[in-house]
């Protein structure tokens, strides 16, 4: 059985294959994008993580005929009415880098009283051609501390600050980040929903 992972990062994958479990690994090939034909890509205007994961899930499945699992994530910040949220990745333009997001992460906070809490979600999607067949939303709360710190992780990573730990995400190793991501929480949930389902057999 092939399992299409709706992304062009190879870490992703490989931590997906990490999950399966090398068992589950002998009955199911893990390919991402670039193993498949080329195929266009989903406009994702969704609203919320769940509905761009779906929007990705489908839209890969029904092009490339594929059990196909994608995902979407970002920091919602309670002070901000839940921004960044779904324009994490662009907050401060469509071609912003990490530096400029926190910068203007951070400027918008500045007025504002602490704490400034805040979380990671992602929602992970499976689908087959025109259906969805599991879904699950993984959470990390926190807080977003003054200045960044730490050289791991990406994104909002050196300012998000875990909630019942001193570091920030970008000072926990890759292993532990691993363990409690939002990510790796709900993909975790997904690869249960399909076991269960009986589609890995």
């Amino acid at each position: 059985m092939k399992l299409l992972i709706a992304t062009r990062n190879r870490g992703k994958a490989a931590e997906i294959k990490a999950l399966l479990g090398s068992g589950m690994q002998k009955n199911v090939e893990v390919l991402t994008l670039p193993d498949l034909p080329a195929t266009t890509e989903p406009r994702e205007k969704g609203k919320t993580f769940a509905e761009n994961a779906r929007i990705k899930a489908l839209h890969y499945a029904k092009e490339l005929k594929i059990l196909c699992v994608a995902d979407d994530s970002g920091l919602s910040v309670d002070a901000l009415g839940g921004r960044p949220g779904v324009r994490s990745a662009r907050y401060a333009g469509e071609q912003a880098t990490d530096e400029k997001n926190i910068a203007l992460l951070l400027e918008e906070l500045l007025p504002r009283p602490k704490p400034w809490t805040a979380a990671f979600v992602c929602v992970a999607v499976a689908a087959l051609p025109g259906r969805v067949i599991a879904e699950a939303t993984g959470r990390v709360d926190g807080e977003i501390v003054s200045a960044p710190r730490g050289e791991s992780g990406f994104g909002y990573d050196p300012v998000f600050r875990v909630k019942g730990s001193p570091k920030t995400m970008a000072e926990h190793t890759t292993e532990e980040k691993n363990r409690i991501s939002h990510r790796g929480q709900a993909i975790r949930l997904v690869i249960e929903e399909l076991r269960n389902s009986g589609m890995f057999g």
